[in-house]
């Protein structure tokens, strides 16, 4: 028989899974008052048709996951008090994404995939075929959106774009770096990843994959496990997905 305590517990997270839920910058205890910013304040009045009195769950990316009451609401501000800690704080696998950019719609893509993925950190890498651009303040947002409809309780941390062999000159070589080579056909399969565990890194080319110069540098390092994606050319964002993917069946935390 299922006991009394774990149908509490069952109905408390479902009824609380229901709620609304927010990133919010701020230090989270007990009783603590925070006032929203304009777009969160409309996001809960306007989309989400909340009132004051009602609830929500907030996070920070540090402190766990809480339970929310808004205090007051009006079109251009909001202000919530946090009444109790609903989930501790649990860190992602430690696993990074190195990214080339690519076009607006698929850098959104790889973003919010990969956040949904659980990786840790998102670094795009400047290579020679890279055309595209990158903007942070976009790349931030999409986190953002993404860990709230996730249920993530960290957010993947992420750096300025850097050029290739920068990132190769200043690399930990602790942390093994998976190079996914659309050109590999003689490397082990991605089924290889079974045996690398973290601290790890995945890196996915730009449209038009890495030079022949390129390929040949990263094969050059100790750190560096090139593995093939298959006999199919992947997009780069259907390459991110799929390995992040797999190496999160396989060591991850599925």
């Amino acid at each position: 028989m299922i006991s009394a305590a774990l149908l509490f517990i069952a109905s408390f997270m479902r009824d609380h899974y229901t709620l609304a839920r927010l990133y919010v910058p701020a230090d989270l205890s007990v009783g603590a008052l925070i006032d929203l910013p304009q777009p969160q304040a409309h996001f809960l009045g306007a989309v989400m048709r909340k009132q004051a009195g009602d609830e929500l769950r907030v996070f920070n990316g540090e402190d766990g996951e809480w339970l929310a009451k808004i205090t007051a609401l009006a079109k251009r501000r909001a202000q919530i008090k946090l009444i109790e800690q609903i989930r501790a704080p649990k860190p992602a696998p430690d696993i990074w994404l190195l990214f080339a950019p690519v076009k607006k719609a698929r850098n959104n893509f790889i973003v919010e995939k990969a956040v949904e993925l659980g990786a840790a950190r998102l670094l795009p890498v400047t290579t020679a075929r890279t055309t595209s651009k990158i903007r942070m303040d976009k790349l931030q947002a999409h986190i953002i959106e993404a860990a709230e409809q996730t249920e993530r309780l960290d957010l993947p941390a992420s750096t300025q774009p850097q050029k290739l062999e920068t990132v190769l000159e200043t690399w930990d070589e602790n942390r093994t770096l998976i190079f996914a080579d659309e050109a590999g056909d003689a490397l082990p399969a991605i089924a290889a990843l079974m045996q690398i565990k973290a601290p790890t890194a995945i890196l996915i080319g730009p449209e038009g994959g890495f030079t022949d110069e390129e390929r040949e540098v990263l094969r050059s390092k100790p750190f560096v496990r090139p593995i093939s994606l298959g006999p199919r050319i992947l997009r780069a964002d259907t390459a991110a997905v799929a390995t992040l993917a797999i190496w999160q069946a396989v060591s991850g935390d599925w």
